[in-house]
């Protein structure tokens, strides 16, 4: 008799504990392939999607949904095709019922990010058409088909009355719907971090504005030319890569961190860049920026991006990281005070361009400003070293040939 295969939880890294059963793609009795995504697992950085470690039957599912796991649990077992599944060996039941709107079995056919939005938008899987491997749906395909429906809807039929993603439960007051969920990993992770950065830094900020007409005029004058020859679009997120990178080399210690009664002193320039994902945010890291030319850097982010989207980010894209970027005006905010991103010491806040009265040799002229905001750990940057780096990435914007020049 064959012995069954087990399907074990991957070694986690060392910054995770645990993980928790996000979905099953198979159910007991089915056919599985090697390497094919069998089940998938929630961290508090990234969803996992582990494989089938040998082609077989699914013959037991031994952790349900929702089930807290650590490295080298048993989640279930493959046997030899043709032999009955074991009794029981359906996924066994939360403690707790699935949630009214929850995606039933054909979820088993999406990716990650796009069983989240189905489930928000209570939406039929079986009426978007993947583009996928074996007909898997991606977020990209949940999009198309919110397009699709959009556009064959007469306008007049357009129902905007806002509702709940899932059914409310209502209050002891009729009329008056509320909704209890859980924190996703990710989002009480996020929560946990920010308290511990604002518990163990001493936290401040210094602001500044940049006037972004010298890049912008750049940027207009051979952005064709760049896309043509590097193939990915010349953003604005590149100038600010280079500019900050000067800046952490002028200023070592705003690229430092704090380890007990310690400073460690980073020889390379590892750049987290804050992006939005359907699970909440996320900071993937650019790593060895001073090496990477603007078009590499551009296509790092693009990258991110997508990956931010499709839920395929890894540990090692969120992992490590010595400086962070964030990009609150693509939200349409035009001033913040962004918050660390421990162990780092400081991290630069973008903000939206906006059009305002400047004297410019004496002349009132409109022109694009954006105020920029420096957070740092006061226990080990001085007021000066933020402001005069701050400074520095000010004067590398308004005159971007001192990138290239590196004065």
């Amino acid at each position: 008799m064959t012995t069954p295969t087990e399907v074990l939880v991957p070694a986690l890294p060392e910054s995770v504990a645990d993980a928790t059963v996000l979905a099953w793609h198979k159910k007991p009795g089915d056919l599985v392939k090697k390497d094919e995504s069998l089940v998938d697992l929630e961290t508090d950085k990234v969803v996992l999607e582990v494989p089938a470690p040998a082609d077989g039957q699914l013959s037991e599912i031994l952790v349900a949904v929702g089930e807290v796991v650590t490295a080298a649990t048993v989640l279930g077992r493959i046997g030899a095709v043709g032999v009955a599944p074991v009794a029981g060996g359906e996924a066994p039941k939360p403690a707790a019922s699935a949630p009214a709107g929850s995606v039933p079995e054909a979820a088993a056919v999406l990716a990650p990010a796009a069983r989240r939005l189905v489930k928000e938008l209570d939406l039929n899987p079986a009426d978007i058409a993947g583009s996928g491997k074996d007909g898997r749906i991606h977020k990209s395909d949940v999009v198309a088909h919110l397009d699709q429906r959009e556009a064959s809807r007469p306008a007049a039929d357009a129902d905007t009355t806002p509702r709940f993603t899932q059914a409310p439960a209502l209050s002891g007051e009729a009329g008056r719907p509320e909704q209890r969920v859980p924190m996703t990993r990710l989002r009480a992770r996020v929560a946990e971090r920010l308290v511990q950065a604002q518990q163990t830094a001493a936290i401040l900020t210094t602001f500044n504005e940049v006037d972004m007409q010298p890049i912008m005029e750049l940027r207009n004058r051979y952005k064709d030319q760049f896309e043509k020859a590097h193939g990915v679009r010349m953003g604005f997120m590149s100038f600010f890569v280079k500019g900050t990178v000067e800046a952490l080399r002028r200023f070592p210690i705003v690229n430092a961190s704090v380890d007990g009664a310690d400073i460690i002193y980073h020889g390379y320039y590892d750049i987290g860049i804050a992006v939005s994902s359907p699970r909440g945010l996320v900071v993937p890291i650019l790593r060895n920026c001073d090496q990477l030319t603007m078009a590499g850097v551009e296509q790092g982010i693009t990258d991110f991006g997508r990956k931010a989207k499709d839920g395929s980010l890894s540990f090692e894209d969120l992992t490590g990281g010595t400086f962070t970027i964030t990009n609150g005006g693509v939200f349409g905010s035009l001033l913040s005070t962004p918050i660390l991103n421990p162990p780092q010491s400081a991290i630069l806040g973008m903000h939206k361009i906006q059009e305002r009265p400047m004297v410019v040799q004496g002349q009132i002229v409109a022109r694009p400003m954006m105020y920029l905001a420096l957070s740092y750990d006061h226990r080990i940057i001085d007021g000066r070293d933020a402001v005069q780096f701050l400074v520095t990435i000010k004067d590398m914007l308004e005159d971007p040939s001192r990138l290239l020049l590196g004065v």
